[in-house]
């Protein structure tokens, strides 16, 4: 295979081990046409479609067909578009500097003191999962702390202060983009670079020698800066996700400042989301043995997602109710609340259990029994071997990603709060589908990887994916 030549002999010799391939997991070494093909694309359209949703709304109404149409009938040119969207501003610039350095400061200088007086959180210092190397590294668990911190002080400044408007992120939305694009391309490039001259852990770098692979997946597993400093925690969690609650909060204002009002569909938004980036919070330690942490490198797709995919995109909900104010129906209202709500208790649970299993070893009880599973052996890079247990019983006996359902449902009811009059506001569930099905597909060939005939006993035991009976 062709390596690049920046760590030369040492990468080299540690993938042509034998021990080390048995460790991969699933980890892609050489990139085939079509995943080459699918990451150009990505990058080359998905910062194009973050624009263009946003323009629509700005420009359209969110609208995504008169964009289109304009281009097409000759009414409008690209120019035109392009010059009536507002530009990077010294103000937005200012607030998105101090508002990414304020979430540094809360995650590396303030320790975790909420897990000392809130039962049942887990916070502090906490292990994460067992890299393809054996490393397992520790991390600081502050997530919930930093958002509270963060949203005490959004309404004190609202109630009290008024040092700035709560309608300030909404009112700076696109030049604020421009700031996002410029810290997602630059923690991504700069990941790159620390994994070729300088990475934390040279025995989880994965170098496939195609470069655009390894800008958009990443090279390193785990990049830190210091002892604590792990750039997957940090901008997983913070800033996109504590800014979530609070760029909806701003629509809020928005709405109330454009119509004298908050219709309860922008409330349902607010609720419903917020039970969901509170939930993330709160089990933030159980995050570490997510996908995310447990098997994706740093790179591209999630730096730069992290801070402009996820923020931009998963807030579509409130930014076009600012543009286009629904009131529901209290059989609606009530309808979307229990989607929601149904959808997060499958999610917690399905999740809960696992994770009950886990820390039990399988000691406890799923409704009522005494859990079911298949256990499992796999073999990290420097040949040690380690078990698992995959459960087949409780929710996680109906399918193999069943908190996934949860989640979609979740998702769908967040988009069933914006009425039925525009498309916009769907792209979301539309879009958590597609990611959440290659998720699927990306797990179970990880699995497959490192599992290896466990894993086709364990499908055999649960064969569904995501929706029993169907898929």
């Amino acid at each position: 295979k062709e390596k690049k030549p920046a760590e030369g002999r040492k990468h080299q010799n540690m993938q042509n081990d034998t021990k080390a391939s048995q460790g991969q997991w699933g980890r892609a070494w050489e990139v085939d046409w079509f995943s080459l093909a699918s990451i150009l694309f990505l990058l080359m359209f998905a910062p194009l479609i973050v624009y263009y949703f946003i323009m629509s709304c700005a420009q359209y109404q969110c609208s995504l067909t008169d964009p289109l149409l304009d281009l097409l009938t000759g009414n409008k040119h690209l120019s035109d578009i392009w010059n009536s969207t507002p530009t990077l501003t010294y103000r937005a610039a200012v607030i998105y500097s101090l508002w990414v350095t304020f979430q540094v400061v809360l995650y590396l200088f303030i320790p975790d003191f909420c897990h000392k007086f809130l039962p049942g959180y887990v916070g502090g210092v906490q292990e994460g999962a067992v890299t393809p190397a054996g490393v397992v590294n520790k991390y600081e668990i502050n997530g919930l702390q930093a958002w509270i911190i963060t949203h005490v002080l959004w309404f004190a400044n609202a109630s009290c202060f008024h040092f700035f408007s709560p309608t300030i992120i909404f009112d700076n939305w696109i030049p604020l983009l421009w700031c996002a694009n410029i810290l997602g391309y630059a923690v991504s490039t700069f990941a790159m670079i620390k994994g070729y001259f300088f990475p934390t852990n040279a025995k989880d770098c994965k170098f496939t020698g195609n470069f655009f692979y390894d800008y958009m997946m990443g090279i390193e597993f785990n990049p830190r800066i210091g002892k604590w400093f792990d750039f997957k925690l940090f901008f997983n969690g913070r800033p996109g996700i504590v800014a979530w609650t609070l760029i909806n909060l701003s629509f809020a204002a928005k709405q109330q400042e454009l119509y004298g009002q908050v219709t309860n569909s922008m409330i349902l938004v607010n609720v419903l989301q917020g039970i969901y980036v509170l939930d993330f919070f709160w089990n933030e330690a159980w995050y570490l043995k997510t996908i995310d942490i447990c098997h994706d490198h740093f790179g591209w797709y999630l730096g730069w997602g992290d801070c402009v995919w996820l923020p931009y995109l998963y807030t579509l909900q409130g930014l076009y109710l600012v543009y286009h104010p629904v009131q529901l129906s209290t059989a609606h209202a009530i309808g979307v609340l229990i989607l929601g709500l149904l959808g997060y208790y499958i999610f917690r649970m399905t999740n809960h259990q696992k994770d009950l299993f886990r820390r039990t070893s399988g000691n406890c009880r799923i409704w009522g029994k005494k859990p079911q599973y298949i256990e499992c052996s796999y073999t990290s890079v420097d040949g040690t071997k380690f078990y698992s247990k995959l459960m087949t019983s409780g929710f996680w006996g109906w399918a193999r990603h069943f908190n996934y359902t949860g989640d979609l449902m979740g998702s769908l009811a967040y988009c069933l709060a914006c009425g039925f009059e525009h498309l916009l506001p769907y792209f979301y569930i539309v879009y958590m589908t597609i990611l959440l099905t290659h998720r699927c597909l990306r797990d179970e060939h990880r699995c497959s990887s490192k599992y290896g005939k466990d894993w086709k006993r364990y499908t055999a035991a649960v064969p569904y994916r995501l929706l029993p009976g169907i898929f």
